[in-house]
C-alpha cells in the first residue's frame, strides 16, 4: 500500500471521529470571536489566538488580561493552572505518540481535551497508520476551533448588534463546567473546595485580584484532601 493512501485513510478514519466536535467548536469558537470583537479587537487577534494558545476556557481568560494591566507572572501562574491537567494528558500520550516522527511536535502542541479523548480511545482501523490518525483528530479539532473564533470575529464586525452583557459568556462557561463537575461527583468534595476557596479569596481579596490566590487555594485544598477525594472517585 503507498504512503498517499496510508494518509487518504488515516484522514478517511479521523474524520467521522472529529464530527460531533465540529458543532461545539464551531458554536463556541464564533462566541469567543464575537465577543473579543464586541470588546475592540479585530478578528485578528481571536483567529491567531485560537491558531497558537488553542485553550479555550484560557482564550476566554486571556481577553480579560490583555485589557487589564501588565502582569507577566500573574498572567503565566494562571495559564498554567487552567490547563494544568495537560500534563496528565501528556503522561497518558508518552506511549502512543513513540515514533510518530515529526507529527509529534504538533501533537503534542494541538492536544486539547477532546483530541485526547479520541486519540487514547479510538479503535484505529488496521489499513489506516497511527501517527496519520492521531495528527488529522488534532488538526480538524483545531481547524474547526479556528475557524469558528475567526467567523466569530468576522462577523462581529459586520453585524450590528446591540453586544451589552455578551462579556457574561465567560461566567456562563464557567457555571457550565463547574455543574458538570458538580454532576459527575458523588460527594461533590472538589466542586465545594473550588466554591469555597473563590468566595473566600473574593471577600479577602477583591474582585480584581482574587483569582490567584483562589487557584493557590484551590490547588492546597486538592493536595489536602487528596485521599478522601480519590475515594470518593473526584479525581480520574
Amino acid at each position: 500500500m503507498s504512503r498517499s493512501t496510508i494518509i487518504k485513510r488515516s484522514f478517511s478514519a479521523a474524520l467521522p471521529q472529529t464530527l460531533p466536535i465540529l458543532t461545539g467548536f464551531l458554536f463556541l469558537g464564533f462566541s469567543y470571536g464575537f465577543y473579543m470583537r464586541s470588546l475592540g479587537f479585530s478578528f485578528l487577534y481571536p483567529m491567531l489566538m485560537a491558531l497558537t494558545i488553542f485553550g479555550g476556557s484560557l482564550e476566554f481568560v486571556a481577553v480579560s488580561m490583555l485589557l487589564g494591566s501588565f502582569a507577566p507572572l500573574q498572567t503565566f501562574l494562571m495559564a498554567l493552572m487552567i490547563q494544568a491537567r495537560h500534563l496528565f494528558y501528556g503522561i497518558s500520550m508518552l506511549e502512543k505518540y513513540k515514533n510518530t516522527g515529526w507529527k509529534k511536535i504538533y501533537l503534542i502542541f494541538g492536544m486539547c481535551d477532546e483530541s485526547f479523548s479520541i486519540n487514547y480511545s479510538a479503535s484505529i482501523p488496521q489499513d489506516a497508520d497511527r501517527g496519520w490518525f492521531m495528527f488529522f483528530v488534532t488538526l480538524l479539532n483545531q481547524f474547526y476551533w479556528v475557524a469558528g473564533a475567526t467567523l466569530g470575529g468576522i462577523f462581529g464586525s459586520i453585524i450590528s448588534i446591540n453586544t451589552e452583557g455578551l462579556e457574561f459568556v465567560m461566567t456562563a462557561l464557567f457555571v457550565v463546567i463547574f455543574l458538570e463537575q458538580w454532576l459527575k461527583e458523588k460527594r461533590h468534595i472538589t466542586a465545594l473546595i473550588g466554591l469555597i476557596a473563590s468566595v473566600f479569596c473574593l471577600l479577602g481579596f477583591g474582585a480584581d485580584s482574587f483569582l490567584l490566590p483562589t487557584m493557590i487555594c484551590i490547588l492546597a485544598g486538592l493536595t489536602l484532601f487528596k485521599k478522601p477525594i480519590e475515594k470518593a472517585g473526584g479525581l480520574q
